[in-house]
Protein backbone atom coordinates (compact mmCIF):
# COMPACT_ATOMS: atom_id res chain seq x y z
CA UNK A 1 0.00 0.00 0.00
CA UNK A 2 1.22 3.10 -1.08
CA UNK A 3 0.66 6.39 1.72
CA UNK A 4 1.28 9.78 0.16
CA UNK A 5 0.78 12.81 1.72
CA UNK A 6 -0.84 15.94 -0.09
CA UNK A 7 0.55 19.24 1.52
CA UNK A 8 -1.59 22.42 1.76
CA UNK A 9 -0.16 25.74 2.33
CA UNK A 10 -2.10 28.25 4.74
CA UNK A 11 -6.00 28.97 3.91
CA UNK A 12 -6.49 26.10 2.27
CA UNK A 13 -8.87 23.82 4.14
CA UNK A 14 -7.85 20.12 5.00
CA UNK A 15 -8.97 17.14 7.37
CA UNK A 16 -8.02 15.41 9.68
CA UNK A 17 -4.86 17.37 10.20
CA UNK A 18 -3.79 21.13 9.38
CA UNK A 19 -2.00 21.64 6.27
CA UNK A 20 -2.07 18.22 5.14
CA UNK A 21 -4.60 15.02 4.14
CA UNK A 22 -3.20 11.32 3.47
CA UNK A 23 -3.78 9.18 -0.34
CA UNK A 24 -3.84 5.84 0.13
CA UNK A 25 -3.13 3.83 -3.21
CA UNK A 26 -3.55 -0.08 -3.78
CA UNK A 27 -5.68 -3.04 -3.21
CA UNK A 28 -8.56 -2.86 -1.13
CA UNK A 29 -7.42 0.84 0.03
CA UNK A 30 -11.00 1.14 0.09
CA UNK A 31 -11.17 -0.73 3.58
CA UNK A 32 -9.04 1.76 5.31
CA UNK A 33 -12.41 4.44 5.14
CA UNK A 34 -12.79 4.15 8.88
CA UNK A 35 -9.33 4.99 9.74
CA UNK A 36 -9.36 8.41 7.18
CA UNK A 37 -12.73 9.56 8.54
CA UNK A 38 -13.03 13.08 10.44
CA UNK A 39 -13.14 11.59 13.83
CA UNK A 40 -16.13 13.79 14.76
CA UNK A 41 -18.03 12.59 12.32
CA UNK A 42 -21.66 10.22 13.33
CA UNK A 43 -23.05 10.13 9.55
CA UNK A 44 -21.77 9.11 6.00
CA UNK A 45 -23.93 10.66 3.08
CA UNK A 46 -22.04 8.14 0.39
CA UNK A 47 -22.81 9.73 -2.82
CA UNK A 48 -21.99 7.13 -5.95
CA UNK A 49 -23.97 5.84 -9.15
CA UNK A 50 -26.22 3.01 -9.75
CA UNK A 51 -23.36 1.83 -12.02
CA UNK A 52 -20.57 1.56 -9.70
CA UNK A 53 -20.58 -1.68 -8.22
CA UNK A 54 -18.21 -1.02 -4.94
CA UNK A 55 -19.43 -0.98 -1.32
CA UNK A 56 -17.72 0.62 1.74
CA UNK A 57 -18.42 0.77 5.60
CA UNK A 58 -17.52 3.93 7.34
CA UNK A 59 -18.21 2.36 10.66
CA UNK A 60 -21.32 5.05 11.44
CA UNK A 61 -24.81 6.16 10.23
CA UNK A 62 -24.83 6.49 6.71
CA UNK A 63 -26.98 6.28 3.96
CA UNK A 64 -26.77 5.72 -0.08
CA UNK A 65 -27.46 9.17 -2.89
CA UNK A 66 -27.38 8.05 -5.90
CA UNK A 67 -26.96 10.71 -8.56
CA UNK A 68 -27.45 10.17 -12.53
CA UNK A 69 -24.75 8.25 -14.76
CA UNK A 70 -22.62 9.55 -17.04
CA UNK A 71 -21.34 13.34 -17.72
CA UNK A 72 -25.12 14.47 -17.81
CA UNK A 73 -25.47 14.40 -14.13
CA UNK A 74 -22.84 16.51 -13.73
CA UNK A 75 -24.95 20.03 -13.46
CA UNK A 76 -26.09 22.46 -10.47
CA UNK A 77 -29.27 20.42 -10.35
CA UNK A 78 -27.76 17.83 -9.70
CA UNK A 79 -25.98 19.73 -6.24
CA UNK A 80 -29.75 21.48 -5.43
CA UNK A 81 -31.09 18.10 -5.40
CA UNK A 82 -28.14 16.42 -3.13
CA UNK A 83 -28.42 19.39 -0.83
CA UNK A 84 -32.08 19.38 -0.58
CA UNK A 85 -31.84 15.27 0.11
CA UNK A 86 -29.13 16.02 2.75
CA UNK A 87 -30.97 18.57 4.42
CA UNK A 88 -34.06 16.43 4.87
CA UNK A 89 -31.80 13.71 6.07
CA UNK A 90 -30.64 15.83 8.50
CA UNK A 91 -26.48 16.27 7.80
CA UNK A 92 -24.90 18.71 9.93
CA UNK A 93 -21.47 20.22 9.15
CA UNK A 94 -20.22 18.28 11.39
CA UNK A 95 -20.61 14.72 9.44
CA UNK A 96 -18.62 13.69 6.14
CA UNK A 97 -19.70 13.12 2.98
CA UNK A 98 -18.18 10.10 0.85
CA UNK A 99 -18.08 9.78 -2.82
CA UNK A 100 -17.50 6.24 -4.55
CA UNK A 101 -17.42 6.35 -8.22
CA UNK A 102 -15.06 8.48 -11.00
CA UNK A 103 -14.48 11.57 -11.54
CA UNK A 104 -18.03 12.90 -12.26
CA UNK A 105 -18.82 11.90 -8.78
CA UNK A 106 -15.88 13.43 -7.00
CA UNK A 107 -16.13 16.52 -8.74
CA UNK A 108 -20.59 16.68 -8.08
CA UNK A 109 -20.00 15.38 -4.24
CA UNK A 110 -17.09 17.52 -3.49
CA UNK A 111 -18.75 20.76 -5.14
CA UNK A 112 -22.02 19.88 -2.90
CA UNK A 113 -19.93 19.29 0.20
CA UNK A 114 -18.05 22.79 -0.41
CA UNK A 115 -21.54 24.56 -0.46
CA UNK A 116 -23.87 22.44 1.57
CA UNK A 117 -24.05 24.10 5.34
CA UNK A 118 -20.36 26.41 3.76
CA UNK A 119 -18.60 23.52 4.10
CA UNK A 120 -18.52 19.68 4.76
CA UNK A 121 -15.89 17.20 5.21
CA UNK A 122 -15.74 15.03 2.08
CA UNK A 123 -13.66 11.70 1.44
CA UNK A 124 -12.70 10.52 -2.00
CA UNK A 125 -13.29 6.67 -2.91
CA UNK A 126 -12.15 6.93 -6.27
CA UNK A 127 -13.45 3.87 -8.34
CA UNK A 128 -12.08 4.83 -12.03
CA UNK A 129 -8.20 5.05 -13.04
CA UNK A 130 -9.20 9.04 -14.29
CA UNK A 131 -10.38 9.57 -10.82
CA UNK A 132 -7.20 7.95 -9.21
CA UNK A 133 -4.79 9.52 -11.09
CA UNK A 134 -6.58 13.09 -11.45
CA UNK A 135 -10.17 13.94 -10.66
CA UNK A 136 -10.03 13.28 -6.92
CA UNK A 137 -6.66 14.79 -6.32
CA UNK A 138 -6.29 18.52 -5.17
CA UNK A 139 -9.55 19.67 -4.24
CA UNK A 140 -10.97 21.00 -7.04
CA UNK A 141 -14.63 20.58 -7.99
CA UNK A 142 -17.10 21.79 -10.51
CA UNK A 143 -20.12 21.20 -12.50
CA UNK A 144 -20.72 21.95 -16.21
CA UNK A 145 -22.81 24.73 -17.77
CA UNK A 146 -23.99 23.99 -21.16
CA UNK A 147 -21.81 26.93 -22.37
CA UNK A 148 -18.52 25.04 -21.23
CA UNK A 149 -17.02 22.13 -18.74
CA UNK A 150 -16.41 22.95 -14.91
CA UNK A 151 -17.25 26.46 -15.07
CA UNK A 152 -18.99 26.59 -11.44
CA UNK A 153 -17.23 25.25 -8.74
CA UNK A 154 -15.27 25.30 -5.85
CA UNK A 155 -11.51 24.79 -4.06
CA UNK A 156 -12.46 22.37 -1.34
CA UNK A 157 -9.70 19.78 -0.51
CA UNK A 158 -10.77 16.18 0.84
CA UNK A 159 -10.21 15.07 3.85
CA UNK A 160 -8.48 11.42 2.26
CA UNK A 161 -8.87 9.91 -1.24
CA UNK A 162 -8.70 6.05 -1.33
CA UNK A 163 -7.44 4.67 -4.48
CA UNK A 164 -7.94 1.16 -4.18
CA UNK A 165 -6.74 -0.73 -7.51
CA UNK A 166 -9.31 -3.54 -7.38
CA UNK A 167 -11.55 -1.39 -8.23
CA UNK A 168 -9.78 -1.29 -11.52
CA UNK A 169 -10.25 -4.48 -12.91
CA UNK A 170 -13.94 -4.17 -13.61
CA UNK A 171 -13.62 -0.91 -15.61
CA UNK A 172 -15.14 -1.57 -19.25
CA UNK A 173 -12.19 -1.47 -21.65
CA UNK A 174 -12.84 2.68 -22.94
CA UNK A 175 -13.50 3.54 -19.38
CA UNK A 176 -9.84 2.19 -18.39
CA UNK A 177 -8.46 4.21 -21.80
CA UNK A 178 -9.94 6.88 -20.64
CA UNK A 179 -7.90 6.96 -17.82
CA UNK A 180 -4.54 6.21 -19.38
CA UNK A 181 -5.09 9.66 -21.34
CA UNK A 182 -4.44 11.51 -18.03
CA UNK A 183 -2.06 9.26 -16.96
CA UNK A 184 -0.34 10.00 -20.11
CA UNK A 185 -0.14 13.60 -19.60
CA UNK A 186 1.84 12.97 -16.34
CA UNK A 187 4.83 11.63 -18.92
CA UNK A 188 5.29 15.40 -19.99
CA UNK A 189 4.95 16.99 -16.23
CA UNK A 190 8.14 15.06 -15.37
CA UNK A 191 7.33 11.28 -14.48
CA UNK A 192 9.99 9.34 -15.75
CA UNK A 193 9.06 5.30 -16.80
CA UNK A 194 5.53 5.96 -16.35
CA UNK A 195 4.40 3.17 -19.09
CA UNK A 196 7.02 0.38 -17.37
CA UNK A 197 5.60 0.68 -13.44
CA UNK A 198 3.42 -1.51 -12.23
CA UNK A 199 -0.01 -0.42 -11.64
CA UNK A 200 -0.07 0.71 -8.48
CA UNK A 201 3.48 2.57 -8.70
CA UNK A 202 2.08 3.68 -11.46
CA UNK A 203 -1.11 5.33 -9.57
CA UNK A 204 1.23 6.52 -7.03
CA UNK A 205 3.65 8.18 -8.97
CA UNK A 206 0.51 10.42 -10.73
CA UNK A 207 -0.87 11.07 -6.92
CA UNK A 208 2.76 12.11 -5.96
CA UNK A 209 3.09 14.42 -9.10
CA UNK A 210 -0.01 16.37 -8.68
CA UNK A 211 0.41 16.19 -4.98
CA UNK A 212 3.54 18.58 -5.54
CA UNK A 213 1.57 20.99 -8.02
CA UNK A 214 -1.09 21.34 -5.41
CA UNK A 215 1.18 21.62 -2.24
CA UNK A 216 3.00 24.52 -4.42
CA UNK A 217 -0.36 26.08 -6.02
CA UNK A 218 -3.11 25.20 -4.14
CA UNK A 219 -5.78 27.34 -5.58
CA UNK A 220 -4.50 27.68 -9.44
CA UNK A 221 -3.04 31.07 -9.10
CA UNK A 222 0.32 29.92 -10.98
CA UNK A 223 1.99 26.74 -11.79
CA UNK A 224 -0.79 23.67 -11.20
CA UNK A 225 -2.34 25.51 -14.38
CA UNK A 226 0.35 23.24 -16.15
CA UNK A 227 -1.91 20.04 -15.26
CA UNK A 228 -4.62 21.43 -17.58
CA UNK A 229 -1.82 20.16 -20.38
CA UNK A 230 -3.93 19.22 -22.97
CA UNK A 231 -7.42 20.08 -21.44
CA UNK A 232 -8.04 23.52 -23.46
CA UNK A 233 -9.20 21.10 -26.56
CA UNK A 234 -10.22 18.52 -24.54
CA UNK A 235 -12.95 20.29 -22.57
CA UNK A 236 -13.88 22.00 -26.29
CA UNK A 237 -14.56 18.79 -27.71
CA UNK A 238 -16.64 18.11 -25.22
CA UNK A 239 -18.38 20.89 -24.78
CA UNK A 240 -19.67 20.78 -28.40
CA UNK A 241 -20.49 17.30 -27.40
CA UNK A 242 -20.92 16.12 -31.20
CA UNK A 243 -17.97 13.28 -31.03
CA UNK A 244 -18.10 10.47 -29.20
CA UNK A 245 -14.65 11.01 -26.90
CA UNK A 246 -14.41 10.04 -23.08
CA UNK A 247 -12.56 12.83 -20.98
CA UNK A 248 -8.95 11.20 -21.06
CA UNK A 249 -9.55 10.38 -24.99
CA UNK A 250 -10.56 14.00 -25.43
CA UNK A 251 -7.23 14.63 -23.42
CA UNK A 252 -4.91 12.82 -25.43
CA UNK A 253 -6.47 14.44 -28.60
CA UNK A 254 -5.57 17.70 -26.86
CA UNK A 255 -2.16 16.67 -26.22
CA UNK A 256 -1.51 15.77 -30.13
CA UNK A 257 -2.91 19.13 -30.57
CA UNK A 258 -1.10 21.16 -28.06
CA UNK A 259 2.28 19.82 -29.44
CA UNK A 260 1.78 20.43 -32.66
CA UNK A 261 0.44 24.15 -31.74
CA UNK A 262 3.61 24.62 -29.56
CA UNK A 263 5.73 23.24 -33.06
CA UNK A 264 3.66 26.02 -35.22
CA UNK A 265 4.67 28.35 -32.80
CA UNK A 266 8.34 28.06 -33.24
CA UNK A 267 8.89 26.98 -29.24
CA UNK A 268 9.40 22.91 -30.02
CA UNK A 269 10.93 20.85 -32.83
CA UNK A 270 9.45 17.84 -34.36
CA UNK A 271 11.21 15.63 -32.33
CA UNK A 272 9.14 16.84 -29.89
CA UNK A 273 6.37 16.09 -31.69
CA UNK A 274 7.29 12.70 -32.71
CA UNK A 275 7.44 11.68 -29.04
CA UNK A 276 3.76 13.02 -27.79
CA UNK A 277 2.70 10.40 -30.54
CA UNK A 278 4.92 7.90 -29.55
CA UNK A 279 3.40 8.01 -25.45
CA UNK A 280 0.16 8.52 -26.94
CA UNK A 281 0.59 5.58 -29.13
CA UNK A 282 1.92 3.09 -26.36
CA UNK A 283 -1.20 3.75 -24.30
CA UNK A 284 -3.42 2.88 -27.01
CA UNK A 285 -4.92 6.76 -27.31
CA UNK A 286 -6.40 8.69 -30.22
CA UNK A 287 -4.17 11.96 -31.63
CA UNK A 288 -6.58 12.83 -33.93
CA UNK A 289 -10.15 15.03 -34.17
CA UNK A 290 -12.91 13.46 -35.94
CA UNK A 291 -12.96 14.17 -39.78
CA UNK A 292 -16.24 15.64 -39.33
CA UNK A 293 -14.63 18.57 -36.25
CA UNK A 294 -15.79 22.30 -36.85
CA UNK A 295 -12.63 24.16 -36.07
CA UNK A 296 -14.34 27.69 -35.52
CA UNK A 297 -16.98 25.97 -33.39
CA UNK A 298 -14.47 24.52 -30.90
CA UNK A 299 -12.61 27.99 -31.36
CA UNK A 300 -15.23 29.48 -29.76
CA UNK A 301 -15.52 27.23 -27.23
CA UNK A 302 -11.83 27.38 -26.57
CA UNK A 303 -12.62 31.20 -25.84
CA UNK A 304 -14.47 30.79 -22.90
CA UNK A 305 -12.11 28.84 -21.25
CA UNK A 306 -11.14 29.24 -17.60
CA UNK A 307 -7.30 29.98 -18.78
CA UNK A 308 -8.64 32.42 -21.45
CA UNK A 309 -7.30 35.69 -20.52
CA UNK A 310 -8.02 39.20 -21.04
CA UNK A 311 -4.66 38.89 -24.18
CA UNK A 312 -6.48 36.15 -26.26
CA UNK A 313 -6.46 32.37 -26.39
CA UNK A 314 -4.54 30.92 -23.66
CA UNK A 315 -2.76 26.91 -23.67
CA UNK A 316 -0.44 25.14 -21.57
CA UNK A 317 2.19 24.27 -24.24
CA UNK A 318 5.62 23.20 -24.57
CA UNK A 319 8.61 25.20 -25.01
CA UNK A 320 12.26 25.42 -24.57
CA UNK A 321 11.93 25.70 -20.50
CA UNK A 322 9.25 22.91 -20.77
CA UNK A 323 5.59 23.44 -19.83
CA UNK A 324 4.12 26.97 -19.46
CA UNK A 325 1.35 28.99 -19.72
CA UNK A 326 0.94 30.86 -23.22
CA UNK A 327 -1.74 33.44 -23.56
CA UNK A 328 -2.39 35.54 -26.93
CA UNK A 329 -1.84 32.77 -29.08
CA UNK A 330 -3.14 33.71 -32.60
CA UNK A 331 -6.32 32.42 -34.47
CA UNK A 332 -4.91 31.60 -37.33
CA UNK A 333 -2.26 29.38 -35.63
CA UNK A 334 -5.04 27.61 -33.86
CA UNK A 335 -7.06 26.95 -36.21
CA UNK A 336 -4.37 25.93 -38.80
CA UNK A 337 -3.27 23.22 -36.37
CA UNK A 338 -6.85 21.99 -35.78
CA UNK A 339 -6.77 21.20 -39.55
CA UNK A 340 -3.47 19.36 -38.82
CA UNK A 341 -4.59 17.28 -36.38
CA UNK A 342 -7.94 16.49 -38.12
CA UNK A 343 -8.53 13.11 -39.12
Amino acid sequence: MHELTVELGPGSYSEPGPGSYPVLVGAGARHRLLSVLPVAARRAAVVTQAAIDVAVDTGIDQRPFEIDDGEDAKNLETVEDLCRRWSRWGLTRADVVVAVGGGVVTDVAGFAAAVYHRGVPVVHVATTLLAQVDAAIGGKTGVNLPEGKNLVGAFWQPAAVLCDTDTLSSLPPREYRSGLGEMAKYAFLGVEGLADLSLDDAVAACVACKASFVAADPREQGRRALLNYGHTLAHALETVGAYDLRHGEAVAVGLAFAARLAHRLGRVGEDDVHRHQLVLKRYGLPDRIPAGAAPHALLQVMRRDKKASAGGLTFVLDGPHGLEVVAGVPDDAVLATLEEVRG
